[in-house]
Order: structure tokens, then sequence, then C-alpha cells
């Protein structure tokens, strides 16, 4: 017995990294699995390969498990309209939706391309209101549905080289967050995950100092795709229906639990401001509340544990 017996869960980017562990462990767990994949390099300025996605789906039946492939892309709504469809097709019905389909294309804010901007905007978080807007009315009519998507510390904290992709990863946490409020009566559930694990995304980062070096290895060593899986297909299980609207992240054996923008300090003036008194007086008393932007000098902002 799984977790997820009787459940039909769409994986996307399941054709490599915390994708294709998502999708094997939601088989072995006793879902029945669509396997959808591009194929495409990192960057997704290529017309993909169906090859990625359809050898993950053997693998699953091989090992006894029941999937079929889908190599459209999540930035075509009618093509994403088309994977939850195949998932009612051919398994009778859909039950969960894990989301790490994602591109990367870095570079400094003042040098970023218009393209390069919309590209990464246009797969991370339209492609995350395609497969949650083209399924959310199945889930509400059967009061039955789990979103598991994927943001980022690049967008809850921030990290050089990645406005594109923060501002990407950010607006996805806000997604999921106002999914799972307006589907809390229908049981829709929605969480994301930032996760830290060592896939072909990370490899591809630049490393240009000696610390920066050893946190990689420590983090290809210490923290895998396969570890982020176990929370996405705990999401998606009967078990996990009072978790919604979470933001979580994975490191290697660590699940955080992280905290949401709240007011963290306030100054009143009963006369009301102004833009001298506000710099004479109200920014500089807020300033000790200030965050510092330390975490953006390096890629990997936390250290393993």
């Amino acid at each position: 017995m799984g977790v997820l017996d009787g459940k039909v869960i769409l994986v996307t980017g399941g054709g490599n990294g915390i994708g294709k562990e998502c999708a094997l462990l939601a088989a072995k767990e006793g879902a029945k699995v669509v396997v959808n994949d591009l194929g495409g390099t990192l960057s997704g300025d290529d017309a993909g390969d169906a090859g990625p996605a359809e050898k993950v789906a053997q693998e699953i039946r091989a090992a006894g498990g029941e999937a079929v492939s889908n190599s459209d892309s999540v930035t075509d709504y009618k093509a994403v309209e088309g994977m939850i469809e195949q998932a009612k097709d051919e398994f009778g019905g859909l039950h969960g939706i894990m989301n790490p389909a994602g591109i990367l294309r870095d570079g400094m804010f003042h040098k970023m391309s218009e393209d390069d901007w919309k590209a990464v905007i246009d797969v991370h978080l339209n492609g995350s209101f395609n497969v949650t807007r083209a399924s959310v009315n199945h889930f509400r009519d059967q009061e039955d549905g789990s979103y598991v998507l994927f943001t980022s510390t690049t967008g809850l904290i921030g990290n050089i080289g990645q406005a594109n992709y923060g501002a990407a990863k950010l607006g996805i946490a806000s997604l999921s967050r106002i999914i799972a409020m307006e589907g809390e009566r229908k049981n829709v559930r929605s969480n994301v995950i930032a996760p830290f694990a060592w896939t072909r995304m990370i490899a591809s980062i630049p490393v240009k100092d000696e610390a920066g070096k050893e946190r990689v290895e420590r983090m290809k060593n210490g923290m895998r795709a396969d570890q982020v899986a176990q929370l996405a297909v705990a999401l998606c299980a009967d078990k996990s229906k009072d978790v919604s609207g979470q933001i979580f992240s994975v490191r290697g054996n660590e699940v955080v639990l992280f905290d949401q923008p709240r007011p963290v300090k306030s100054v009143a003036r009963l006369e009301g401001w102004t833009p001298e008194t506000l710099l004479n007086q109200g920014l500089p008393s807020m300033k000790g509340s200030f965050m510092d932007m330390g975490a953006t000098t390096s890629v990997f902002p936390y250290e393993p544990i």
C-alpha cells in the first residue's frame, strides 16, 4: 500500500531532476502518472524532445507501475488542457499536479534581454498559471485536488543575476497562497517547495571562488532531487488534506517551513509625514529592522546542516 494509491498525478518537468524523481516516487507510492517534459535544453531555446518523458514513463512501467508520457510545453494553455484530458482519458481522473518544470536564463539585470525575461516568466509563472487554471474546476467539482508548485529562495530572498527567475518564483508563491485560500472550502490544496537539490539547473550556475566550489560540492553530495520528491509526494496524499497555503524548503534530509511576509515595524506621526520628516525621523527609526542584503552574495544563501 502506498500513500498515493488510487490517485492520478501529473508531473511536469518529469524527464529530469526533481520532476523525474517526483514521477518515479509517485508511481512507487501507488499513483498512475502522466509524465510531462518538453525535453528541451535548460534555456528552453530549442524544439524539445519526447524522449526524456517517455523514458521515465517506461521506467515506471518496467517497475510494474502505470504511466504515460507527454512532451508538450507548460507555456501553451491548450496543450496543458490536453495534459488534463490525457490523464482523464488514460486513467479516469486527476487528483494532483506537481509542477517543477523550469528553465534558466541568468544574467545581471542591467544586461538582461527582453526575450530572456519573458521566456523565464512564461515557463515558470505562466506555466504555473496554466497547469492550475486548466485543472482547478475539475478539482473543485470533485472536491479533491492538490497542487505542489515550486518556488525558490531566489524569489523568497533574492540572488544576484536571477531577476527574471526570482520575479517568477515569488509570483508562484503568491499564486499558490491565493489558490489555497480560494480552494479551502472545496478541498483544493496548494503548497510550494523551494528545493535545494543537485540538478542540471543548479549545475549550470557558474562558481567563481573556492568557497562557492565547496558549497556546490556539499550540495552535490548531500542534497539530492529524490529527497525533494518525498515532500512533494506527501503533499499530494490524503493524509496531508489539512496542509495548504504553505511554503516549504527541502535541504537534504531537512524540511523547512518558511515564514510569509508580515509587518515588522511601523511608525506614525499625528500631523502626518512629509518627505523631510520621513528622511529625518521615519526611515531612520525603521533602519534597525531593515532586511540586509547579505543573502544575495551567494548562489546558496543557506549552508546545509
